[in-house]
């Protein structure tokens, strides 16, 4: 079996995101990756505080500091 450090994810090339104003649910299309094969591709589904949070954690990540996506466009 493999070892899950060999695997990764990315987003799907030419896919856009998705969200549902009923649920609030955010859709992110990724293609997984073993090494540099692809394997396949799903959906990483999210509700909109889930979405939220991780735009957050991801911003801190690389501006080092919490960026609104609302203030961006």
């Amino acid at each position: 079996m493999a070892s899950v450090a060999q695997w990764h994810a990315s987003p799907r090339r030419g896919a856009s995101m998705i969200t549902d104003s009923g649920t609030g649910e955010v859709r992110v299309p990724l293609s997984l990756f073993h090494l540099d094969q692809h394997q396949g591709d799903v959906d990483l589904v999210l509700s909109r505080a889930e979405a939220a949070e991780l735009q957050e954690l991801l911003s801190v990540l690389t501006a080092g500091r919490p960026v609104s996506v609302a203030a961006a466009r």
